[in-house]
């Protein structure tokens, strides 16, 4: 089986919400107490809510893992709601298949106009391309190994929602730490689920201050990292 394929599963989490196990790792996308539940308070409540004091027309987010598109499809929700400009890059090595997507139910479960489309072109749209979901909403996917794909210092935001460091430890080490440190802008921050000592001691190793964080369900903590301005 091709890996790009290796997906094989979509399942119901606790809160009514898909995700997918990834057939090549043998672990879900999101956790099994609710996908949407777990993305809208790592991602959107601990990440995204709270930049929108400090940053009052653009916004620039860095996601590692583009997975099932449900963190890209919060976000846009939550910034329709807004007059800012977003730009969303989102890194992803094994894509989720069309018909995959076309299975997940987050429009219907989020109910928000038009989101069904939306979802739709999200993971059909080009990649390595800025493509525009609205007049202030621009995506950009890149297919690759995020060891080997370079960043400029332009993101406020990092979404980190690979694979556990259990699954894809070449993710989380000190190296790809200081990569993420140096793709953010001063005052930018990182959010992930992972709370591992190992994976903070990271981290702070090249120049984050760490803030612990409840988790979602499921789990008592999850981490933000912070690049500290000058």
């Amino acid at each position: 089986m091709d890996e790009a394929e290796a997906i094989n599963e979509i399942f119901v989490t606790q809160d009514g919400s898909h995700s997918i196990t990834a057939a090549q790792y043998g672990v879900s996308y999101h956790s099994k107490y609710g996908a949407i539940t777990e993305s809208r308070h790592v991602f959107i409540q601990a990440g995204l809510m709270p930049l929108l004091f400090h940053v009052p027309d653009q916004l620039s987010i860095l996601e590692i893992g583009f997975g099932t598109g449900l963190n890209v499809l919060l976000t846009y929700q939550e910034m329709a709601k807004r007059q800012i400009q977003v730009y969303y890059e989102s890194i992803e090595r094994f894509p989720i298949t069309q018909t995959e997507a076309q299975n997940l139910n987050y429009p219907e479960l989020l109910d928000g106009e038009d989101l069904g489309e939306l979802f739709s072109t999200m993971h059909s749209c080009a990649w390595e391309k800025d493509i525009h979901l609205s007049a202030d909403f621009s995506l950009k996917k890149r297919l690759g190994d995020l060891e080997e794909l370079p960043f400029e210092p332009v993101f406020d935001l990092i979404y980190f929602d690979a694979f556990a460091p259990t699954v894809q430890p070449e993710l989380w080490t000190e190296a790809i730490m200081k990569k993420m440190y140096g793709a953010l802008q001063p005052g930018g921050i990182l959010v992930t689920y992972c709370a591992k000592g190992e994976f903070k001691r990271s981290l702070k190793a090249v120049g984050f201050k760490v803030e612990p964080l409840p988790g979602p369900p499921g789990k008592r903590e999850m981490t933000k990292a912070i690049k500290e301005r000058a």
